[in-house]
């Protein structure tokens, strides 16, 4: 089972998701120990991970550099679909991009 990507509302109300059910995203993630990623390598596998309207600039830039390391068009789908839900994020005051892992 791999991760679920929602836009949340304040609430926490599911507003769009995005399903990872090949679980591409572990490979495609950097390392927790990468520092040239604020955001992603902190992306828990095995918990959730919630980015607010303040990260989500940051997010985008770094989804945007792990698109380049994509191989297949899956892959890249996926993060494409992930970073639709973050510009929506960025648009939709009180709205919060939420990975829920394994």
């Amino acid at each position: 089972m791999g991760f679920e990507i929602r836009l949340e509302d304040e609430f926490g109300n599911k507003v769009d998701a995005v399903g990872d059910p090949a679980n591409f995203l572990p490979r495609l993630l950097p390392s927790p120990e990468d520092e040239s990623f604020i955001c992603l390598r902190f992306i828990d596998p095995y918990g959730d991970t919630v980015f607010n309207r303040i990260q989500i600039e940051t997010f985008v830039v770094e989804i945007e550099r792990i698109l380049m390391k994509t191989v297949t068009s899956k892959e890249r789908q996926l993060l494409e679909n992930i970073q639709a839900l973050a510009e929506r994020c960025r648009s939709e005051p009180h709205s919060y991009v939420k990975f829920y892992g394994d």
